[in-house]
């Protein structure tokens, strides 16, 4: 079992019908090697598990997006400070396949090609938990499991998961999983947090719920909206910041903010502590993904563990978001 400090021992949650036991909350590695760099992603590293944090999540098109950038950056970071840490088995490792510029889609042929590559920036021979990183709608399911199949009959891969999927093509794998005797997405990764709710609950919820699936929602704290620091007439010095400025635009967006304070000031944490401990109350979640660029910004979301709301507040949380 992975080292650990303080309340998170007795904070764990297991990811579907899995052995990983980890929590409270998973560390978003999108961030390292995009707007935090190698010394900063270190520190935060670091720190995440020195506070008994154990789960970092990642993908192999972080961070694609930036200019001069290929994809794999976040994973060749969390690669060395491993391999320089020597803390491969302290920590569960998932990453996701199917959007690297090399390497996208789903066919077989990428995905076994695909994770090659990121375990080789990840320094590792196995990756705990491997997700489709967007579902490919018009390839039968049997394909894409048969691939991922593959790899877990290898030892490349432990488990699967799936983000970015409908509720009826994940009700499909699952049964092709069971007819077929394949492996089976044992976790789903959607966007979910206080300012989007309807991609997750409803029919997509109730399809982990029935099969026992795991939900760690990414976008935890909405691009950062829901740390409280995007007030009207402030300026925020962030790669995120045009997202999450437009909830500012919305009804709701005031209406949870003043709400986060309110429940934030009852409870003596921060807004942003409050909104992944409404996620992590939420039925079928496991924990939240959220991401930290200094070291600063990783102590709000490590006392997470330190909370439990009330009845009454998450109430007052969900009228306010609903």
């Amino acid at each position: 079992m992975p080292a650990r400090a303080g309340r998170f021992i007795q904070d764990m949650a297991r990811i579907g019908h899995t052995d990983l036991h980890v929590g409270p909350f998973c560390l978003g590695g999108n961030v390292f090697g995009w707007s935090a760099d190698r010394d900063g992603s270190f520190a935060v590293l670091d720190a995440y598990t020195a506070g008994g944090g154990d789960f970092i999540d990642t993908a192999d098109v972080y961070s694609a997006w930036v200019d001069g950038h290929t994809g794999g950056e976040s994973e060749t970071i969390i690669g060395e400070w491993l391999a320089r840490r020597g803390r491969r088995d302290d920590v569960v490792i998932a990453t996701k396949v199917g959007s690297h510029p090399d390497h996208r889609g789903l066919a077989p042929s990428t995905i076994r090609a695909a994770a090659e590559a990121s375990l080789r920036r990840l320094r590792t021979d196995h990756i705990d938990l491997y997700y489709i990183h967007r579902d490919e709608p018009d390839r039968p399911v049997e394909e894409i499991l048969g691939a991922l199949d593959e790899l877990v009959r290898a030892g490349k891969v432990r488990y699967i998961g799936a983000s970015n999927i409908g509720a009826d093509r994940l009700a499909g794998a699952l049964a092709a999983s069971e007819r077929d005797g394949l492996a089976r997405f044992e976790a789903v990764q959607p966007e979910y947090n206080l300012m989007s709710r309807g991609t997750y609950e409803g029919a997509l919820a109730d399809v982990a719920k029935r099969n026992g699936l795991s939900a760690l929602p990414y976008y935890a704290l909405a691009s950062g909206f829901l740390t409280g620091k995007y007030r009207p007439g402030t300026t925020v010095d962030s790669v995120r910041a045009p997202r999450a400025r437009r909830y500012l635009e919305s009804e709701r967006g005031p209406r949870v903010l003043e709400a986060l304070d309110r429940v934030a000031g009852e409870q003596g944490v921060e807004p942003a502590t409050v909104a992944l401990a409404w996620l992590a109350a939420q039925p079928t979640v496991a924990m939240p993904i959220a991401s930290a660029r200094t070291v600063e910004q990783l102590a709000p979301l490590m006392a997470v563990v330190d909370v439990t709301l009330t009845v009454e507040q998450l109430a007052l949380l969900d009228r306010a978001s609903s």
